[in-house]
Parts: structure tokens; C-alpha cells; sequence
């Protein structure tokens, strides 16, 4: 694995959001109302090309503006797919390549997210649990390990916890003591064998892996199992940086090779942490007047830091634990997962309900959340004893597609998220699951979840002032060559359109593509004649 430099947004949509977002509402024309041609907002920034100021009054107008934007000479390399289709009306307003299977990146987290809130309720809860061969006696001792089993649940997270690193553990340590436990006789024990597999899914490349936004999957997560790397240049020249890491443990090492240089002196790190290790290795320089560098870093075994900072929690409250830390697996169980029923649930704790995890993830576009939900689809509902976690989710995923109307020849799935090179989906299917989520039970839901275009999420800074602003809710979705993405708008006539864009294998930098998209967004939204 090489040295990754200061920049880990490869892969990455967005900066870390570590609160749930309150999406703003839709603004909608009163249906048959007259709507005349409005003048379209140039965008202040250069996340939106500049389009005519006057907006489409027709479909083949709409369509002709789109082209002119698809045949750009630097989108000339890229394969595009784009399909625009009147949620009021059925009627297809603009196709081109709907049924070729292309990248989707993370528009995949669509599928996974509508299959979850399909089959598991937006009030589906996760639970983690500790339990204990025996309650502790009237001296508050407890004989035998306490283990700590883990469910998927997403939320031990600084996001669902106003920013604070210890919160959800200081609370679950609370509970044990709660239920009179003073002394443990026995290990402190994370149990991660709820789900089977690997950590990583099929097809994620190595160069993710370092970064949080390709950090390992365990049923027992921490801290969307990273930790927040914060790198400040020291007082004087030739002083080492100063490096810290949130939450701070001794689990993970340090090695520092930093300098501080003088004022005006270009910044120049690197941030190394080999593949399998919780070494983490920081070189190179910052200037004395640099504001410093902040990175979220992805850890190996993320169920050893969970029970290693749940065991400080514990001490904090004066709880001794005479054993080790330690955690178990899938595979030391046979690929079978804990037997609780001869044991005592000690406590319990549950995540926020789905509605707003669903939210954490398609917003700030979480990875981790994303496969920690499929694999919880596996576990929960999947049939095949053989499969793994991930493989029986995306079983559980398939079936309700077909419910939906998607065939399984417009998707290739190897993950949840999309960050998989493997995954391949066409723009026809992503419109016909959201088209089906549109009619569906908790279609507000699947909506309220979506990013908001100059907003909130991976649209917070893009489309502002032009017609998309508040008004189109669709998924991003950024890799290598990659953007995409998909949602709902109103247009200027009050008509509820839904689209999906595609842009793959285009080599010129991340801002040409999604620029090129936002400006489809825009006439979309813009759009002032009817279907």
C-alpha cells in the first residue's frame, strides 16, 4: 500500500457530518397553475456550468439543452446515461443509454437504503447488548467475562452524539453499573460474530482502505471505526507537529515525522497506516501559521477499540475488571453466532430508528453505515446458512427489487455503498426504484433522507442559487472517474419529475463531471413547459 497524500477525497463525498441534518421542505407550483418562462440564476460558484438564462419551455427544448451539456468536448472520453421521467404523467422526458450498466458509485446506497426501510420499517432500531454467565452478587461482583455483543448498531458514533467521542459509551457503562456491577472476575469480551464475512466487501481497492471512508466492517463499530486524525504545527521552526488522535487510545501507534517550517511555507504531509495495523505514520512539514490538518484514518480490529474505551468508561466508574480485553469473532464461533439464551442481559442500549440512520447515510454519504445495514438485511432476513452476511443482504436487497420492478439485468451488486469497482446498475433501474419509492408506504421518508441541492449533505454547496436550490433531492456519487446522480425535483411548472445522470470513465478532474450534472439538475428543475 503506498503513501496516501494530505487529500483523502478519492473516493469521498463530503466531509464528515456529525449531526442528523433537518431537511428544508420541497417548494411545489400548484399543479395546473401558469408558470411563466423564468430567468435561471446563474450559480455563484463553479460547482454549476453556466447554462442560458432563459429556461426550457418545451421537452424538445429540455432535450436539446440537455445534449448541448452531454457534448461538451471534455465529457468526450465519458459514457453517459441519463433518463428523465414525469413522476404525474409516466411520460419519459429525456433518454439516452438508460438500459447500459454502468458504475454507479454511491447511487448504489439508494437500493440498500430502500430495501432496509422496505423490509425492516423505518422504526427498526439496532441493539447492543452485555451479558454475563450469572448477575452480580450483593457485593456488586460478577463471576465470568462480561461480553459485549454487537449488532451492527451505527450510532456509537460522534455524529449521533453532538460531537462528543464518549457519550454513547459513558451511557452504556452507565447501565452495567446501574445493574450493580462493582467487580468483574473475568475478561471484558467484544463479541462482533453477529455477522459473518470479511471486513472488507469484494472489490474495494486498497488505496480506500486507509481512509474512513473504507474502514472495516464489524458488528461492534466505534466511532464509524476511525479515528479523527488532527495534525498542528508546533511553536518554532524545526519543532515536531503536534499529533492527537479523537477518541485517544493506546491501542493505536503514533510514529511522528513531522517539522514545522516558517510562516508562508507550503504544506506538505503524508499519512501512512499499513493495511492489517493500527500504526498510523504522519511525515512531513507544516508552516507556523498553518490552521492544521484534520483526517479521519480507519483502524483495524474496530471491535478491540470498542472495548478498550468501553473498559476506561467502566474504570471511570469505578468498575475493576480482573481479565483481559479481548474480542471474538465469526469465525471463532464456526461461523455461528453468540447463544444468548443461557446467559443475562447485564444492559442493553439501542440506536436512533432507521428513519434517521437512513438519513446519516444518504446525506453525508456513509459507507460503513451503509454495509452495516446490509449485512443486518442478511442476518436478519436472509435463508442461506452458507452465505455470508453481505452476500445474504444482497439476496434480501435482490428480492425487493423484483418487488419493485427492477430486474436483476440492471444490476451487478457487490456491496451496499458503491464503493465496490464491481458494481454496475442502469439508470432505467435506479428510475424505476425511485419512481416505486415514490408510491411507496414510507416514501417521506426515503425523500426527507435525501441530500438537498445547496442545502444540506453532498449538496450542501452545489446548485445555490439557481432553480435546483432547495428543490432537487438526489444521491451523489463520486469515485475515480465516476459521478453520479439521482433524485426527485419539481420544475418550474410544478411537475414532479424524477431523474437519474451518469457520468463514467471520464479521466479530466472530479468538478467537470459534477458540474456537467448540475447543469442537467438545473434545467430540470427549470423546466417550465409540461409533459
Amino acid at each position: 500500500m503506498s503513501f496516501a497524500t494530505l487529500s483523502p477525497a478519492r473516493a469521498q463525498e463530503g466531509q464528515r457530518e456529525r449531526r442528523a441534518i433537518t431537511p428544508a421542505p420541497t417548494p411545489v407550483a400548484p399543479v395546473g397553475s401558469t408558470v411563466p418562462a423564468p430567468v435561471i440564476p446563474v450559480a455563484p460558484s463553479s460547482s454549476t456550468l453556466a447554462v442560458k438564462p432563459v429556461a426550457p419551455t418545451t421537452i424538445e427544448e429540455l432535450r436539446a439543452r440537455i445534449q448541448e451539456v452531454l457534448r461538451q468536448p471534455q465529457l468526450a472520453p465519458a459514457q453517459v446515461a441519463v433518463k428523465v421521467v414525469s413522476l404525474d404523467t409516466g411520460r419519459t422526458l429525456y433518454e439516452e443509454n438508460a438500459g447500459k450498466l454502468l458504475q454507479p458509485a454511491s447511487n448504489m446506497k439508494l437500493y440498500t437504503v430502500a430495501a432496509a426501510l422496505d423490509r425492516l420499517s423505518p422504526n427498526y432500531r439496532f441493539t447492543t447488548s452485555a451479558y454475563a454467565p450469572v448477575r452480580p452478587d450483593a457485593s456488586g461482583t460478577m463471576r465470568g467475562d462480561l461480553t459485549v455483543y454487537g449488532r451492527g448498531d451505527p450510532s456509537f458514533a460522534t455524529r449521533f452524539n453532538d460531537g462528543d467521542y464518549n457519550r454513547a459509551l459513558d451511557d452504556f457503562a452507565a447501565q452495567i453499573a446501574a445493574a450493580g456491577v462493582r467487580r468483574v472476575e473475568g475478561d471484558l469480551v467484544g463479541d462482533e460474530s453477529y455477522f459473518t464475512g470479511a471486513p472488507f466487501a469484494p472489490g474495494w481497492e486498497a488505496d480506500d482502505l486507509q481512509w474512513y471512508y473504507g474502514a472495516e466492517i464489524s458488528a461492534l463499530s466505534i466511532n464509524d471505526n476511525a479515528l479523527d486524525l488532527f495534525v498542528r504545527p508546533g511553536v518554532r521552526v524545526g519543532e515536531p507537529c503536534t499529533v492527537t488522535t479523537g477518541p485517544a487510545t493506546p491501542l493505536v501507534t503514533i510514529i511522528n515525522r513531522t517539522l514545522t517550517q516558517a510562516r508562508g511555507t507550503r504544506r506538505e504531509l503524508k499519512v501512512y497506516r499499513p493495511l492489517g495495523e493500527n500504526t498510523i505514520e504522519v511525515s512531513g512539514f507544516l508552516a507556523q501559521d498553518d490552521p492544521g490538518y484534520t483526517a479521519s484514518v480507519a483502524i483495524s480490529r474496530p471491535a478491540m477499540l470498542f472495548v478498550s474505551l468501553l473498559r476506561s468508561a467502566l474504570e471511570r466508574r469505578g468498575i475493576v475488571i480482573t481479565g483481559r480485553t479481548r474480542t471474538v469473532d465469526g469465525r471463532a464461533r464456526g461461523g455461528m453466532p453468540l447463544t444468548v439464551s443461557s446467559l443475562v442481559e447485564i444492559a442493553q442500549r439501542q440506536s436512533p430508528p432507521l428513519s434517521i440512520i437512513a438519513g446519516e447515510i444518504l446525506k453525508p454519504s456513509q459507507n460503513l453505515y451503509t454495509e452495516l445495514v446490509l449485512r443486518t438485511l442478511g442476518r436478519t432476513l436472509g435463508t442461506d446458512l452458507k452465505q455470508t452476511s453481505g452476500e445474504a443482504g444482497i439476496k434480501v436487497v435482490g428480492a425487493f427489487l423484483q418487488e419493485a420492478g427492477v430486474g436483476s439485468d440492471k444490476l451487478i451488486m457487490n456491496d451496499g455503498s458503491g464503493l465496490s469497482r464491481g458494481d454496475f446498475v442502469t439508470v432505467d433501474g435506479t428510475l424505476q426504484l425511485l419512481v416505486f419509492m415514490d408510491r411507496h408506504r414510507y416514501s417521506s421518508v426515503f425523500r426527507d433522507a435525501l441530500p438537498i441541492a445547496g442545502v444540506d449533505g453532498t449538496l450542501r454547496n452545489r446548485m445555490k442559487g439557481t432553480p435546483a436550490a432547495g428543490n432537487v433531492r438526489a444521491k451523489t456519487g463520486t469515485l475515480n472517474t465516476v459521478a453520479t446522480l439521482s433524485g426527485y425535483a419539481t420544475s418550474a411548472a410544478g411537475e414532479r419529475l424524477v431523474f437519474s445522470v451518469f457520468l463514467n470513465n471520464h479521466p479530466i478532474d472530479t468538478e467537470i463531471r459534477r458540474s456537467s450534472i448540475d447543469a442537467i439538475a438545473v434545467l430540470i428543475a427549470s423546466f417550465a413547459g409540461r409533459s
